[in-house]
C-alpha cells in the first residue's frame, strides 16, 4: 500500500525495481494531476526512463503530456506499447 500521492514514496517500489534490474517504468493511474504525475517525476529522480501509457491515464491531457516530456517522459497509447514489448517472430530456418 502506498501512504501518499507517489509509489515511490515510502514503499518498497524503488528496491524491487532495483533489484530485478529493471530501468523503465511504464505509469498508468488515477486522476494525472495527483498519483500519476508524482510517480513520474518520482520515477524520473530515480533515473528510471519513464513512459506514460497516455490512454490509460485518467485526467490527462496535451498539455500534461508537452510538460513531462520536457523532463525526458516518453508517452504512447497501451496498444503501441503492448505491440513494442513483444518479442520479435523468429524466422524459422528450414
Amino acid at each position: 500500500m502506498k501512504p501518499r500521492w507517489s509509489a515511490f514514496y515510502r514503499t518498497c517500489l524503488d528496491d524491487h525495481l532495483r533489484r530485478w534490474r529493471v530501468d523503465t517504468v511504464v505509469i498508468a493511474g488515477c486522476n494525472y494531476p495527483n498519483c500519476p504525475r508524482a510517480t513520474i517525476v518520482d520515477a524520473g529522480e530515480r533515473d528510471y526512463k519513464v513512459l506514460a501509457a497516455a490512454d490509460a491515464i485518467s485526467g490527462v491531457d496535451d498539455r500534461h503530456l508537452e510538460e513531462a516530456g520536457r523532463i525526458g517522459v516518453l508517452h504512447a497509447d497501451t496498444d503501441e506499447i503492448v505491440e513494442a514489448l513483444q518479442p520479435p517472430e523468429l524466422e524459422v530456418i528450414s
